[in-house]
């Protein structure tokens, strides 16, 4: 039986799964729909409840506002009871953004209650970044 950060970390690639497949049915079945969600996409207001957090994917997903290809690196899933976030790299075409994920255990299943992804800052990798963090 695989362990909760496995699960969380399962969850996560879902996410970024429907994400790459431009799959808007996929992404409304990983949000919560008991707890309270909201979304900080990059350069967008935040966006509070279930509702307007669906509806911005819908238009990301449909409309053409998905990169051309997206992929998580490094995800790194970290748990406190019934709650979890993963940390990890949305690598993009021309660059990365860093993101947190995080999830609530809706009903035995790791729902979405929270995406916030931001562009890192680009610069060029030095000595002091060879013991982790997320790539640029």
């Amino acid at each position: 039986m695989p362990d909760d950060s496995s699960e969380v970390l399962a969850a996560n690639a879902a996410f970024y799964a429907a994400f790459a497949r431009r799959d808007a049915a996929a992404m409304d079945d990983l949000w919560a729909r008991e707890a309270k969600v909201a979304c900080l996409h990059p350069g967008w207001e935040p966006l509070l409840g279930r509702d307007a957090v669906l509806t911005s994917w819908r238009r990301i997903l449909l409309s053409g506002g998905a990169p051309p290809s997206i992929r998580c690196e490094q995800p790194q899933a970290y748990l406190a009871g019934e709650a979890a976030w993963v940390i990890c790299a949305e690598v993009v075409p021309g660059g990365a953004l860093a993101a947190t994920n995080v999830f609530v255990r809706e009903r035995g299943k790791w729902r979405l209650v929270h995406h916030h992804s931001s562009p890192l800052p680009s610069r060029e990798r030095g000595p002091e970044d060879r013991g982790g963090g997320l790539p640029n």
